[in-house]
Order: C-alpha cells, then sequence, then structure tokens
C-alpha cells in the first residue's frame, strides 16, 4: 500500500461511515410504514386530528432530511405541571421536555442547527396578529420524516409534551425542505476532511523527500 493510499483511506472510511448514519436512503415512508405509525398514535391515545395531521405528513414524505423552524415566545407564568415541581420557570419546564428530546435527535442524526435570542420585536408583520414579539428562534435538523416519527410516536414522548406546552406562551413550527443549505455538516465534515488530510499528506510528503525517500 503506497503512503499516499495510507494516508488518505481513514478519514474516507471515516467520512463514508458518518456520510451513511447522517443520511436516510430508506427513501420515501411505504404505506405499511405509515399504518404503523398510525396504529402507535392510537395505541398511545393521540387525539384524531393530530394523527390525520401526521398521516398526511407522511403520505407526502419525499425521503429528504428537513429542518423544523421555531418561533418561540415563552411564558412568563407558567402553570404547575403534572411531573414538575411547583412554581417552575418555563426555562425549567422546557429544559424537562429537552432532556427527553436531545438524546432521541442524536441517536437518529437530528439536531439543532441554530438556537438565538431575540433582540428586537418583529421588523416585518404581514397578515398575522399578536405575533410582534418573540423569545428566541431554533432550527432542528431531521434526518427524514422518518426519524421524526419515530420520536414522535415513541411512547417515552407521552407526557413530555405537556412540559413544552406549559413552557410556551405562543409558538410557530414548520418543516422546511432546503433548496440551499450551505451548513450541511456533509459538506462541512468533507471541506474539513480534505483540507487536513492534504495539510498532511504534505508534510509527510515533504519530509520524505527531505530524507531521501520518494
Amino acid at each position: 500500500m503506497s503512503i499516499r493510499l495510507k494516508i488518505w483511506s481513514a478519514p474516507v472510511l471515516f467520512y463514508i461511515s458518518f456520510f451513511s448514519w447522517y443520511t436516510d436512503f430508506g427513501g420515501p415512508l411505504s404505506d405499511s410504514e405509515i399504518d404503523q405509525y398510525v396504529a402507535t398514535m392510537n395505541n398511545n391515545g393521540r387525539p384524531a386530528e393530530v394523527i390525520a395531521f401526521m398521516t398526511a405528513f407522511a403520505q407526502q414524505d419525499t425521503g429528504r432530511q428537513f429542518l423544523m423552524v421555531n418561533n418561540i415566545d415563552m411564558n412568563e407564568n407558567p402553570p404547575d405541571v403534572e411531573g414538575a415541581e411547583p412554581d417552575e420557570s418555563a426555562a425549567d419546564l422546557m429544559g424537562r421536555y429537552m432532556s427527553h428530546m436531545i438524546p432521541a435527535l442524536l441517536a437518529r442524526a437530528c439536531h439543532p442547527i441554530l438556537i438565538g435570542s431575540a433582540v428586537y420585536s418583529s421588523v416585518d408583520l404581514v397578515g398575522i396578529e399578536g405575533a410582534e414579539n418573540w423569545d428566541q428562534a431554533a432550527l432542528f435538523r431531521y434526518k427524514s420524516r422518518r426519524a421524526f416519527l419515530e420520536i414522535v410516536t415513541n411512547p417515552a414522548f407521552n407526557g413530555k409534551h405537556q412540559f413544552k406546552t406549559a413552557a410556551l406562551e405562543k409558538t410557530i413550527a414548520f418543516p422546511i425542505e432546503t433548496s440551499l443549505y450551505l451548513s450541511d455538516p456533509r459538506l462541512l465534515l468533507a471541506l474539513v476532511l480534505l483540507a487536513l488530510t492534504a495539510l498532511i499528506e504534505n508534510v509527510i510528503m515533504s519530509k520524505r523527500r527531505a530524507t531521501g525517500h520518494t
């Protein structure tokens, strides 16, 4: 095996492994998969309107990743919630919710992309009332609608979502499929590995030439 092949083989194998884990190759959800998720939601006692909404979302699956866009206005005086301590703040309640969500997300190659606090009220508002003020915005990446449904239909999710709803005064969350996504980790990792491996190769080959090796 040549020295160059040795240098490049490890990062290439690492990238292939990451790409395979991070990408859903299953294609759009099949009818049998959708039926299984619907049955799980029924068994979990989810409301009929929620099941109908999720079913339509699943039936329109493209097989691609998507980002969930969240506008968040925290509740300054959240109610007491079963399973939480009395008088917990909205941040505390949201923390309880996210303590379930983050591990469930990461296990399926889903994760936050951007989380930030609002620094002013809405600068452009058309066709909607009561949306002048927000506290935070967040973007979450989902590997696929399959991964999303695995999370929200998991029985462990029952009783956790109430922490989120109690923590919020209002929210808007909707999914998007990207036409431009320059911060995709697959692209960033490829660029980083390419640059680092090329640098390492250059250093090693320069040392070998200096010592008379080819």
